[in-house]
């Protein structure tokens, strides 16, 4: 239990202890004037554990941490936490081109386990309303002024899934603890986003005792893609687009996260080239030319037992209408992505919720737009990619948010940093013009 666990009334009290809410307590931490408490029904700290996969890295800089970007100075940046742990010099001498992965989890836990306010092991059952928030869990009944929900994302497979799931068939997030005795048996990864690629080069690049007899890479995708991390694209994932983007209408919001997705969901550069190498050597070097097969533009249509143990996984080519082919395999992984976590406990207050669609709607500020007071927020985070575009759902804009909730909290404005050097507005300077066309 947390320091202040005899306290009984916050002002605010967060759910769940992933990066956004890890995030939103460090940035509060300093502000004694704030009174929070941060819950999360795991026993201890985890991060994307079961897919913590040898040599992966982050897609994002290393000040894309949980506070450089809002508060520099703040003790719980990621430059914080390697001078804590006496290695800041040697990770300067390593000259890592991204930050590795499991590094980055490491730190997030130190940053968990340094903060007293976040609790672990204590899951919020239902969030009320009395004039303050009331939030049971298992163990107590706390009140709040306001709430902040950052609950994360759940493993998403396909329907056709959901039966076939097991030792033999499973999702990537499971990766680490199910792929290990694969050894001359067949392998079908499906996805092709960056998990996908990090499942299939690990399952390529095993010894040959511990390496499938085949692996086979499929995609609804029209090729294996990178991700887009050019200069100007990287504007998307800056405080003046997300606000810009919050501005338009929904129906420019969708067309652009469809249009843009290879942002934020393509495969690094680096991950691409080591796997062509290795398929390289594998094919050229070692004479195994029937270790790799790869089937870009292939939709899965359907998941049925073969013979024995084997799967049959049919797939549908889009530029072959009509035609329809196969993939034996004795195991299936499914790097088919992430899906927001339902809210169930917000259930005694979800009447009093605006939506947008079938998400919840915010305001500028990421509290729910509801019929309470203006004073009693429920902040949301990674929930809102339809009403704040992809950079809502990863960590380039993590830091920059919370700020905007402590800013919110606390009643003031933190000094934004400068616009983007692109005019997203339809606003021309001196001497342009634009004349509106009819329909």
């Amino acid at each position: 239990m947390p320091k202040s666990d005899a306290r009984s009334h916050y002002s605010v009290v967060g759910i769940g202890a992933g990066p956004a809410n890890l995030s939103l307590a460090s940035l509060l931490h300093g502000h004694q004037e704030v009174s929070n408490l941060f819950l999360d029904r795991k026993p201890t700290f985890t991060w994307h554990d079961g897919q913590q996969l040898p040599d992966t890295t982050l897609q994002v800089s290393m000040f894309k941490d949980l506070v450089s970007l809002a508060d520099p100075t703040n003790r719980f940046s990621f430059v914080s936490y390697l001078h804590a742990q006496g290695r800041i010099y040697h990770f300067l001498n390593a000259r890592f081109d991204a930050v590795p992965r499991q590094e980055f989890r490491n730190y997030l836990e130190w940053v968990a386990e340094q903060n007293s306010n976040i609790v672990f092991g204590e899951e919020v059952l239902s969030v009320d309303f009395d004039g303050t928030f009331v939030v049971r869990t298992g163990h107590r009944t706390v009140t709040a002024d306001n709430i902040s929900v950052g609950v994360g994302n759940r493993p998403w497979t396909p329907p056709m899934a959901a039966d076939l799931l097991g030792d033999q068939q499973y999702h990537v997030s499971e990766i680490t603890t199910r792929a290990r005795e694969l050894g001359g048996r067949r392998v079908c990864v499906i996805g092709g986003g960056q998990s996908g690629a990090e499942a299939f080069l690990n399952l390529i690049s095993r010894p040959e005792p511990n390496r499938p007899r085949r692996v086979s890479w499929v995609t609804r995708r029209v090729n294996f893609l990178p991700i887009d991390d050019s200069p100007f694209t990287n504007d998307f994932y800056m405080p003046s687009y997300s606000d810009y983007f919050f501005r338009l209408d929904p129906a420019k919001r969708r067309e652009f996260n469809l249009r843009q997705v290879l942002t934020s969901d393509g495969i690094s550069e680096a991950t691409l080239r080591e796997i062509y190498q290795r398929i390289y050597l594998h094919r050229f070097v070692e004479d195994a030319e029937d270790l790799v097969a790869l089937h870009p533009n292939c939709e899965v249509t359907d998941v049925q037992r073969g013979n024995g143990a084997a799967w049959v996984v049919r797939v549908a080519n889009s530029n072959h209408p009509g035609v329809t082919g196969h993939i034996d395999a004795d195991v299936v992984i499914w790097a088919t992505g992430f899906r927001a976590a339902e809210m169930n406990f917000l259930d005694p207050i979800a009447h009093r919720l605006s939506r947008e669609g079938d998400k919840l709607k915010i305001d500028e500020s990421f509290a729910v737009q509801w019929d309470g007071p203006a004073d009693r927020n429920i902040f949301v985070h990674n929930a809102a990619q339809e009403q704040r575009g992809l950079a809502d759902r990863n960590l380039s804009l993590i830091a920059w948010r919370s700020q905007r909730v402590v800013d919110r909290l606390r009643g003031v404005r933190s000094d934004e940093q400068l616009p983007s050097f692109i005019d997203w507005t339809a606003k021309l300077g001196p001497g342009e013009a634009m004349e509106a066309r009819s329909a």
